[in-house]
Parts: C-alpha cells; sequence; structure tokens
C-alpha cells in the first residue's frame, strides 16, 4: 500500500494525551501506553501544546525536575505546527524540515486527530525527498565536493 496523505499514515494509532496539569511521568506513561513518542497536550477539545520525549530530557530530567512533582505545561511545546489530516506527505514532510521537528498534531474537522511521527513517513518517501530537495538547489561547487583519494 502507497502511503500518500497523512491520515493514512497515522490511521489506527492510539493518540496519546495529556492534560497541562499533568506530572511528566503520567504523560510518559500515557507515550508508552499508546507506544508513541509524543502526547497531545490538551485542555478538553482543545490542543494546548506537544510533549515529545526530546522535550522530558532536555528540559525535565536534564534540568533536575522531578518526574511526579513537574507539570506538562512547564515543559511541552506550546503552540505546535499542526497539519490537516488531508494534507499529502510531502506537505506534512515539509513543514516537519522546515521547523526541526519530528512530531506534527493532525488536525480533522478542527480536532485532533493524532500525531505524525517522522518515523511514520516511509524511509523511501524521505530519501525521494531529500534527493529531490538536493537536486532542485542544483550541483554543490567545486571545493564542496569530495575529492578522490
Amino acid at each position: 500500500m502507497v502511503i500518500r496523505s497523512v491520515a493514512e499514515a497515522i490511521r489506527g494509532q492510539a493518540l496519546a494525551r495529556a492534560a497541562p496539569g499533568d506530572s511528566l511521568r503520567q504523560a510518559c506513561l500515557a507515550m508508552r501506553a499508546a507506544d508513541a513518542a509524543a502526547v497531545a497536550v490538551m485542555t478538553g477539545p482543545r490542543l494546548e501544546g506537544i510533549l515529545c520525549e526530546t522535550d522530558v530530557i532536555r528540559r525535565g530530567i536534564c534540568e533536575s525536575r522531578g518526574m511526579d512533582v513537574t507539570q506538562v505545561a512547564e515543559v511541552m511545546t506550546r503552540d505546535p505546527r499542526s497539519i490537516g489530516a488531508d494534507a499529502g506527505l510531502a506537505e506534512a514532510l515539509d513543514v516537519m524540515l522546515k521547523a526541526g521537528i519530528r512530531h506534527l498534531p493532525v488536525l480533522a474537522a478542527g480536532q485532533v486527530a493524532g500525531i505524525l511521527s517522522m518515523r511514520d513517513i516511509p524511509a523511501g518517501y524521505r530519501v525521494m525527498v531529500d534527493r529531490f530537495l538536493a537536486a532542485r538547489a542544483g550541483p554543490r561547487p567545486l571545493e564542496e565536493r569530495a575529492r578522490p583519494h
């Protein structure tokens, strides 16, 4: 099956969620239960932010914050970029690469439908996009090219 849309890429995935007032431990347990690397931080149906493993490590553990006393709101990424479920993988990959992110909340009819991870995009597709972008940029100057040994 060729995956073309964001909706197809996240189909069947459980949405891991946390509330802004949850502890980091609760959010990590939600990630583990959903076998996910990020949770949508929500107040009711409203997306407040996203918390990924990197946020927990860099803003939580590395800063010696307690897993049971630190609230998700203290370390989450607020107002994250998002994408519509009907968007194509090329658009999603473009957003992720330009923003330097690996997880992208997916919205359908204004509601959070899931989180697209870079690992949800087939590797062959990512390689194809990388090659296309390199070709579009044109050849590198001679001084940047590797010299034969």
